[in-house]
């Protein structure tokens, strides 16, 4: 099989798949695991980060912590880490930072973080194998007393419409911990709202085969702004009926899980893992028909046959799944014609709009006439 530049296929492949990417970080990289794979990508950064130097909110708890410093530090993000050393840094803080946090037991929510505090001169005490902020409580909880003891938490992608992990620091304030928040990086709208809202109108409609998220903050945000552009029923109802839903990890998928919408993800939160993921569940849930002796994959924005992508209009693909929802059983022309622009009562039209569908599948045999009745897909 080949895809559509005329490369070999990769295993898992992605031709003719439409996949929406909603990263604003790492987003052209996740984009190329993408479209190696074959997939049409649709990105758009469904959130921008504030600029950590900008952060006066940040620098005040930091000015705080090395006022007073904590007792327990609990690093939740790689990048967040690095951030929050490199913004002190450049606020000429960095050395009193690392001093006030060198006292302090270190919790390391997984390896990304672990790798920022040994870059930074620190040894984390425990971490647990899920990378999970509820293991991380759990183990505090049944360790030593926190009451009274103060404990820095490094945030990490919160918003006013999400706490990427609810009941976190109200568990820990619950142990009797004076609990300092340090949000390292915070999320805003995205800069380029034209681009979401496009993006949103494209999933909504049944555009996209799949749409990944990598940040629930990224889920929060397109949530939201759908409510604000009055398609939040329609985009619920593409998320659980057209698009497959991947998600990097389970806080990810928080937000969605909230409106009732299930999500698929790999084992390690990776976007390497996530793009591999995609590639290799995607054609298995929407596979392809056999037709005619020929393989054909009919995508929400595309069709392939026998691993070839075909150019196939608007008119043509509406068509082509109308065939395909009931694949083998007529679809009279009266059926048909409503999915014609023009609609109308001109059977003709019907035979026209066929005809080059026909012609751009390239394998007219496809799509079998039905005298006096209709079209089907000749499986």
């Amino acid at each position: 099989m080949t895809n559509r530049n005329g490369a070999p296929a990769a295993e898992g492949e992605l031709t003719g798949f439409t996949v929406a990417v909603t990263a604003a970080r790492r987003a052209e990289e996740f984009t190329t695991l993408l479209a190696r794979r074959g997939a049409r990508v649709r990105s758009a950064a469904a959130i921008a980060m504030v600029p950590l130097h900008d952060d006066v909110t940040l620098r005040r708890v930091t000015e705080e912590l090395i006022a007073q410093p904590p007792e327990v530090l609990i690093a939740t993000t790689g990048i967040g880490f690095r951030g929050w050393i490199e913004a002190a840094d450049g606020w000429g803080l960095a050395e009193d930072l690392l001093s006030a946090l060198g006292g302090a037991r270190v919790i390391s929510r997984g390896p990304k973080p672990t790798g920022a505090l040994r870059a930074a001169g620190l040894r984390e005490e425990w971490s647990p194998a899920s990378e999970s902020s509820v293991e991380v409580l759990e183990w505090l909880t049944a360790g030593d007393d926190l009451a009274g003891r103060r404990v820095a938490v490094q945030l990490h992608g919160a918003t006013d419409e999400w706490d990427p992990n609810p009941g976190f620091l109200s568990g820990l304030t619950g142990l009797g911990a004076d609990v300092v928040g340090v949000p390292v990086y915070r999320w805003k709208s995205p800069d380029d709202l034209e681009a979401l809202d496009g993006l949103i109108v494209d999933i909504a409609t049944g555009g996209v085969d799949a749409v990944t998220f990598t940040s629930a903050p990224a889920v929060a945000s397109i949530l939201n702004r759908a409510d604000e552009l009055g398609l939040s029923a329609s985009l619920r109802q593409a998320l659980l009926d057209r698009a497959v839903v991947y998600c990097v990890g389970p806080v990810t998928a928080g937000p969605l899980e909230a409106i009732g919408v299930a999500s698929v993800a790999p084992d390690r939160m990776r976007l390497g893992a996530l793009a591999r993921l995609v590639a290799d569940d995607l054609p298995q849930r929407r596979p392809e028909l056999e037709v005619a002796g020929h393989r054909l994959g009919v995508r929400a924005a595309a069709a392939v046959v026998d691993g070839v992508e075909r150019e196939v209009s608007a008119t043509g693909l509406a068509l082509l799944k109308a065939l395909a929802a009931r694949p083998g059983q007529v679809r009279s022309r009266e059926e048909l014609l409503t999915l014609l622009p023009a609609g109308g009562d001109d059977a003709h039209a019907v035979e026209v709009a066929i005809g080059r569908l026909r012609s751009a599948l390239g394998v007219r045999e496809l799509i079998g006439t039905v005298v006096k009745r209709g079209y089907r897909l000749a499986v």
